[in-house]
């Protein structure tokens, strides 16, 4: 048997992380046993499913690396089919035409409320040759569930569940206007496109029941299911996007690289042992569904951080310089007028947690600071500076070797010529070149910076010294 998996979004809105995190188990498992992953959008609710959501998704899942080998298959580019196998249900006698009004259906549900029993159809036209007086105009078409036994499924996460079929009432496959309705598309698609593992969230649990029902009407083995638990917020409640976290592009908005996202996600309800960091190849070796936990998972901020700065230290620099790229140009820089984004990379990596971060504290490589930090300034911008740094400047318009060695060599020798520590000499220079305190080694900020750049930076906090001291 080839396994076969599926990803089946709605596109009403992004790419939630639950729907993600369900996404890479189910192309975890297709590439562990080398099967086959497939997408399917399913937008029949045209009301709410837009394009922009559409390429939402296609976005998260290019973003996160998961591939397809089937689709995108849309669903509402399928009403033939879905048509095709009402008709037959209906001639098999596994469906029926319903002409109950919603006025008579909400009355039943407000009688059944009242009597303290669940809300159900009532099976008052399961078995009616002719529509009854009170018809609506056109029916719907219900599917005819079995009134005795039970549905057993052997969930491979949650383990053996059985629903009682005299629980399960005739749900609705079509409605009036003949569009299908969810638990009949996705039984037909599962079944057309032969799905081998279904893996989804487990609040489909009790439509798997009636799904499993349908298919054996048409004669069809019903796949192997896993009903993943939900995702929790960091206090324990359900994502929603005011929590900042609930779309995959909110995790790249922040600054984490795809690579520390998808380690992440494996990592929220399926473990391997006490590891910790998983290379793709390794996630696609060792996942297993069967070591997927049952409870609930909850995000952990700091540990996202933890992985996204482990991978920006120990990815390739040039790889991550790309991903850096595009949070510089939502601050309005030009990547390409600065250092090289390797470099930068490799200089600011151990400095920061997210790109975001490092985006920030690498935009003075960028600009000239158009004012100083005033603490800074206040501690190392001073007249005893002056010195200091019109010396260091002199020394360093003399290097033709424009290397972090021979810059640190320079401003350790201007330290010594002139009795200072190294950061008496050090530290003005940093507050003049990047408008702070903080900045990566002397050294390789000069080095990324480029000689004319720092040259004239030093140069005009010389000349900020003198017009503060004049004006003193």
């Amino acid at each position: 048997m080839t396994v076969k998996t599926r990803f089946a979004p709605s596109p009403t809105g992004y790419l939630h992380i639950g729907g993600a995190r369900t996404a890479l188990f189910s192309w975890l498992y297709a590439r562990r046993h080398g099967g086959s992953f497939v997408l399917r959008i399913e937008d029949t609710d045209q009301e709410r499913s837009t394009p922009e959501a559409i390429n939402a998704i296609l976005d998260g899942m290019a973003w996160l690396g998961l591939d397809y080998d089937e689709g995108p298959f849309y669903q509402s580019q399928r009403g033939e089919r879905y048509a095709e196998v009402i008709d037959q249900l209906l001639a098999s006698g596994h469906a029926y035409r319903c002409y109950c009004s919603k006025e008579r259906l909400d009355s039943l549900r407000e009688d059944q409320r009242a009597r303290k029993q669940k809300p159900g159809y009532d099976g008052r036209c399961r078995d009616i040759v002719e529509p009854p007086a009170d018809a609506e105009a056109e029916p719907v078409i219900r599917f005819r569930m079995p009134t005795e036994g039970a549905v057993h499924i052997d969930d491979r996460v949650r383990g053996h569940v059985s629903f009682q079929n005299s629980e399960l009432d005739d749900l609705i496959i079509a409605r009036a206007d003949g569009s299908p309705t969810y638990n009949l598309v996705v039984v037909v698609d599962d079944m057309d496109n032969g799905m081998t593992h279904v893996i989804r969230g487990d609040d489909h649990l009790n439509n798997t029941a009636r799904q499993v029902n349908i298919l054996r009407a048409l004669d069809v083995a019903p796949p192997s299911y896993a009903h993943v638990p939900m995702i929790l917020d960091e206090d324990g409640r359900k994502l929603s996007k005011r929590s900042g976290s609930a779309s995959v592009m909110d995790f790249r908005d922040q600054g984490y690289l795809p690579e520390a996202v998808v380690n992440y996600l494996v990592r929220l309800g399926w473990s391997h042992g006490d590891q910790e960091i998983f290379t793709p190849e390794e996630m696609i070796a060792n996942f297993d569904i069967d070591a997927i936990n049952q409870s609930a998972s909850s995000l952990n901020a700091s540990k996202l951080a933890w992985l996204n700065q482990n991978y920006m230290k120990t990815l390739e620099p040039a790889y991550v310089g790309e991903h850096l790229a595009w949070h510089l140009r939502q601050l309005g820089v030009d990547p390409d007028a600065g250092p090289s984004l390797a470099a930068l990379v490799a200089c600011q990596a151990e400095r920061t947690k997210t790109l975001v971060e490092m985006a920030h504290n690498s935009l003075f490589f960028y600009r000239a600071p158009s004012e100083y930090d005033d603490k800074a300034a206040r501690k190392n911008l001073k007249g005893d500076a002056t010195q200091a740094l019109a010396t260091v400047r002199e020394r360093l318009s003399g290097l033709d070797d424009w290397s972090v060695e021979a810059i640190h060599a320079t401003v350790q020798g201007t330290a010594e010529a002139l009795g200072l520590k190294m950061g008496k000499v050090a530290q003005p220079i940093r507050v003049a070149v990047s408008g702070g305190a903080v900045s990566p080694p002397i050294d390789s900020t000069l080095a990324l910076l480029g000689k004319e750049t720092s040259l004239a930076r030093i140069q005009a906090a010389e000349a900020w010294i003198a017009e503060n001291l004049s004006e003193a």
